[in-house]
């Protein structure tokens, strides 16, 4: 069976996401489409490049989350060193870090741009700040004067990524682009048209910790910087989603981390993956794609 697939973000609770496409590839299901919003275009991307749920895997479980949040530049003084980043360059910490493995990791599939793979293949979501508009790269590269078949991939989920204040924003010419989860985190829509589909469009929801309201005072500039991310990362797990949507997503549960805890141990790694195994199988026992259509997508 084809498969359409949309990957929410959030941050390192993305690694659910691997458990997911393992227990899709082993019901034998095969990418066609896939899309994705910050984490979740990094899972995306790798998928489209050709990754198999096992290669996808280890390379995730490998890349080195802790240093995400390495200190450079500014952000390197003691004590005040991140908000004075944050004052200069608007983020506390640098992406260089995920761009340089990425393109490692595509150069070993022999994929830079969207120009290397098929056609609608891989769909990223961006926030553009600059013009209060929701992008998805590759469709609105011509927007900004650039060709979709030499832009580089990982420079698109290092954008999509970008979360505000934690991370230095980036550039698209003079537009400035932010963690596309702003906008819409979880981008189920995004390959559905008015024609019944002919394969299934599956999302993949995280869900985490949350928020207490009363738990965290704003108090100052860091307080408040922090709340702002915390708040934008969680609360996506309360919104809404129509029936509809909900009928075709995996809803991934009992995930005990929030979105930036970068640095957790390996074992709380793997019980993300098998949360995201545990979550696929129960979705697929009563999956009924025939169903679904009957349901929701042919038009009286």
């Amino acid at each position: 069976m084809k498969l359409d697939a949309v990957f929410e973000g959030g941050g390192i609770k993305a690694l659910a996401h691997l458990g997911a496409v393992a227990a899709m590839e082993e019901n034998g299901y095969e990418w066609e489409r896939i899309a994705g919003t910050s984490a979740g275009s990094i899972i995306a991307t790798l998928l489209a490049a050709g990754y198999t749920s096992d290669e996808l895997t280890k390379l995730m479980l490998e890349f080195p989350f802790n240093r995400i949040t390495k200190r450079t530049g500014l952000s390197r003084i003691p004590l005040g060193g991140p908000l004075l980043n944050l004052s200069f360059h608007n983020g506390m910490y640098q992406m260089t870090i995920l761009e340089e493995w990425l393109n490692t990791a595509l150069n070993r599939k022999g994929i830079r741009t969207f120009g290397d793979l098929p056609t609608d293949k891989l769909k990223i979501v961006l926030s553009d700040i600059s013009h209060y508009r929701m992008a998805i790269l590759p469709d609105d590269l011509p927007f900004y004067g650039l060709d979709p078949a030499t832009f580089p991939i990982s420079k698109a989920v290092k954008l999509s990524s970008s979360i505000p204040y934690y991370f230095v924003p980036g550039q698209i010419g003079s537009h400035t682009i932010v963690d596309g989860a702003i906008l819409s985190n979880y981008p189920i829509w995004i390959f559905d048209t008015k024609e019944v589909p002919r394969w299934p469009t599956i999302g993949f929801r995280l869900s985490g910790q949350t928020i207490d309201p009363q738990s965290f005072q704003v108090k100052g500039p860091i307080s408040k910087t922090i709340s702002i991310i915390r708040t934008m990362m969680e609360a996506h797990d309360k919104r809404y989603i129509d029936r509809g949507a909900a009928v075709r997503t995996v809803f991934i549960e009992g995930i005990e981390v929030s979105a930036t805890d970068f640095t957790i141990p390996f074992e709380k790694k793997h019980a993300l993956v098998e949360f995201g195994r545990i979550a696929t199988k129960h979705f697929l026992k009563d999956w009924n794609f025939e169903k679904y259509v009957n349901d929701y997508r042919i038009c009286e």
